[in-house]
């Protein structure tokens, strides 16, 4: 195994950006670097994370969304270069960590509760 390949890739995938906390529920919205050519893009993709999974420079998360009545997952590595920013847009309440169940559920049964902030009842 070439060694130096492998700290190459180490080398590249090196978080540059601290990103929010969240977890299985969250509904995020991840801005991706998409190369087409010689030209760069920043596309957005808004949806409920359904799983994150892995640790170090192999861990990933997939966010679920419903676009035209379809489903799309999309799998993004944690430690990618091509992820300009995660913003977490609400903040879900679930009792599992890999919601799976979700892909068969289609329209209200789909929704996730969100959870209340103890600052936010506060004010």
């Amino acid at each position: 195994m070439n060694f130096s390949a492998i700290a190459f890739v180490h080398e590249q995938m090196t978080p540059k950006k601290e990103f929010p906390a969240f977890k299985a529920g969250d509904n995020v919205t991840v801005n991706y670097k998409i190369i087409e050519g010689n030209k760069e893009r920043i596309q957005s993709f808004k949806g409920d994370v359904i799983k994150k999974q892995g640790t170090g420079h192999t861990a990933s998360f997939t966010v679920r969304k419903i676009s035209d009545g379809v489903g799309v997952e999309r799998v993004f590595p944690f430690y990618s270069p091509n992820i300009d920013s995660i913003e977490v847009n609400k903040t879900g309440h679930v009792r599992r960590a890999k919601l799976f169940y979700q892909r068969s559920r289609s329209g209200k049964s789909a929704r996730i509760r969100e959870k209340r902030m103890a600052s936010e009842t506060a004010e």
